[in-house]
């Protein structure tokens, strides 16, 4: 969408803003957050057609974030969310799949004439097969259906570089894999922001940077970002020509923009995000005071955007939170996340004042909702997903391995990321026999593998698609020669650097082994006397030839010592390693067992 076509739909775009679904309210709520009551003049509220315009209009903001392309819903804790009850006692929710987002998003909707949805970046990238066999294409139809009027680009928007972004927006078949059916794919009914990602050569966001909502007088705005440190996390390809910018500074660019059209009610989509104190969806960050459950990079930019921006809808991180943060005037302004994968969306009050045309920041109420799988799936997306997955049968059902149990992906070390690691040590030594260790990213392993079926293969046995939902990245297993001091440095980048305040734990292969000492501080949390390849203590003066993704071998996720590797070969993409490992060393009657996940000694 072009930067100067902000103000108006596309041409393309259905007249969504007055239909009104008749369907049930059913959705699981939690609490919400609200500051004060609206002025004694609340009652005057209206605006509906053929009824009289009151000062105030409630306009409702569903939003949610990080769906990447997770049509069905996502399988084990990646399809799950905590909850807490009144008594203190903690359960997990059954959550997410599109064909259930849609029935609570249309459900949500009865009796609000006013509503908008939003969205918070990363809606596509790191898909299940379903959606990334097909460059995402399943995704955005679905998305249209869903009638999402507005999303923030993300970091993984960017993974296929901006020229794939701009036909995600603006439709075409795919440069290389062509068309997939018989009709030419539209592209996005609603426009990706992207106002802090400019093109290195001209200067100018290279989609549009703001959007307004407009219905009966009332007007919102909508300015969104990615985080600035998108190139950190992105391969270097996808990033290729483009400048990011600073978060605040963007925003507050924009809102100024905004205020100079007579749009005064500004809401800031922010592809970044924070860490609540508690994992359960319903966890109340603002106890005992504003914003003090919550951490990370949101807290400072919610902290410095203008006053002029009303609320601020993000992600990235994945968690959930409902919280309100003061902004540089001292005032709370709320700050939302809906965890991740289509599990939670997020329902907003904004009090429109017609005579200010601004928010009466006093009345938001906001509150996530659990995207629950109890109520009837949407038609239209099971006719979707079905469409695609037929497509994508033949590729997705082959069994590629067999495991004995569930291989879950989370934790410090996991045994998921062990499994990995393991797979890319035995095609690096399939590349070079001399290949001593493997390194994997965390947040390069996108989902957990399942013992229980999740179609008709049977028990235990691990398809194509799977495996694709587990690493969908593409990324190549690169090999490089490190010294010894350098392979050290990198275990001490986990924790220092730029991964100081956030640790990144690399899961490692086979035969190496540390202990993490998380009672220390920085670097020093890697305790580099303990760390052993085989038994033997690292010698700092010895070549290492060291297996990782083409990710992180180019220095991504703040691991700048990978990047300067020497003796460079290329391999085949890391999924096919997983494949080709699980494949050898697996069977019907002799499956993998979960790895124990202890190679690193943590102590806390």
């Amino acid at each position: 969408m072009p930067a100067n076509s902000h103000a108006t739909h596309d041409p393309r775009r259905r007249r969504r803003t007055t239909r009104l679904l008749a369907v049930t309210v059913g959705a699981v709520t939690v609490g919400a957050v609200a500051a004060a009551a609206l002025p004694a003049s609340a009652g005057e509220k209206g605006g509906g057609h053929g009824q009289q315009q009151g000062r105030y209009q409630d306009v409702q903001l569903l939003s949610f974030n990080d769906l990447h392309g997770n049509l069905e819903p996502p399988a084990g804790s990646s399809g799950r969310v905590t909850e807490t009850h009144e008594d203190g006692t903690t359960s997990t929710v059954d959550a997410g799949g599109v064909e259930y987002l849609a029935t609570h998003l249309r459900q949500a909707r009865k009796g609000n004439p006013y509503s908008i949805t939003a969205a918070g970046g990363d809606m596509v990238g790191a898909s299940p097969l379903v959606s990334g066999l097909f460059h995402d294409e399943p995704t955005i139809e679905a998305l249209n259906k869903l009638d999402l009027d507005v999303t923030s680009v993300g970091n993984h928007e960017f993974d296929e570089g901006a020229a794939e972004l701009a036909r995600l927006q603006n439709g075409g078949c795919h440069p290389t894999a062509g068309c997939y059916t018989d009709k030419e794919f539209k592209g996005a009914d609603f426009p990706y922001l992207a106002a802090n990602v400019l093109d290195e050569k001209t200067g100018k966001p290279v989609l549009a940077p703001y959007w307004v909502w407009k219905k009966n007088g009332v007007k919102v705005g909508f300015i969104g970002v990615t985080l600035e440190g998108t190139p950190d996390i992105v391969s270097a390809e996808g990033v290729k020509g483009l400048a990011f910018k600073d978060e605040v500074e963007t925003i507050d660019k924009y809102a100024k923009v905004l205020q100079k059209q007579g749009v005064k009610s500004i809401v800031a989509l922010v592809h970044e995000g924070g860490y609540p104190a508690s994992s359960s969806y319903n966890y109340d960050c603002d106890s005992p005071g504003a914003g003090d459950g919550v951490s990370g990079p949101i807290v400072e930019i919610a902290e410095n955007v203008t006053p002029q921006v009303d609320a601020l809808v993000t992600g990235h991180t994945h968690n959930a939170y409902v919280c309100t943060i003061d902004d540089p005037a001292g005032n709370p302004r709320m700050v939302t996340s809906a965890s991740s994968f289509g599990r939670l969306y997020t329902d907003t009050t904004l009090t429109y004042d017609r005579r200010t045309g601004d928010i009466a920041r006093t009345a938001v109420e906001s509150a996530n909702h659990v995207v629950t799988r109890d109520v009837a799936k949407a038609p239209d997306m099971t006719a979707l997903i079905g469409k695609w997955n037929a497509l994508a049968a033949p590729i997705g059902n082959r069994a590629v391995g067999y495991i004995s149990g569930d291989i879950g992906n989370t934790g410090t070390e996991s045994p998921l990321g062990d499994l990995i690691a393991d797979a890319q040590l035995a095609h690096g030594r399939e590349l070079d026999p001399e290949t001593d260790v493997a390194l994997m990213n965390p947040g390069g392993i996108r989902a957990p593998l399942t013992y229980a079926a999740s179609g008709a293969e049977g028990d235990g046995v691990v398809t194509y698609a799977e495996g694709f939902a587990v690493q969908p990245f593409a990324n190549t297993v690169n090999l490089q020669d490190l010294t010894g001091a350098q392979l050290i440095q990198v275990l001490k980048e986990q924790v220092s650097g730029a991964n100081e305040a956030a640790p990144k734990i690399l899961q490692v292969s086979d035969g190496l082994t540390y202990t993490l000492d998380l009672t220390k501080t920085g670097a020093d949390r890697v305790v580099t006397g303990s760390i052993r390849l085989n038994g033997a203590a690292i010698d700092p003066a010895a070549t290492y030839r060291v297996a990782s993704n083409s990710f992180l071998a180019g220095g991504g996720d703040g691991f700048i010592t990978l990047g300067q590797g020497t003796n460079d070969v290329v391999g085949s993409d890391d999924l096919t390693a997983l494949e080709r490992y699980l494949t050898a060393t697996t069977s019907a009657s002799a499956p993998l067992a979960p790895p124990a996940a202890d190679r690193i000694t943590i102590v806390r």
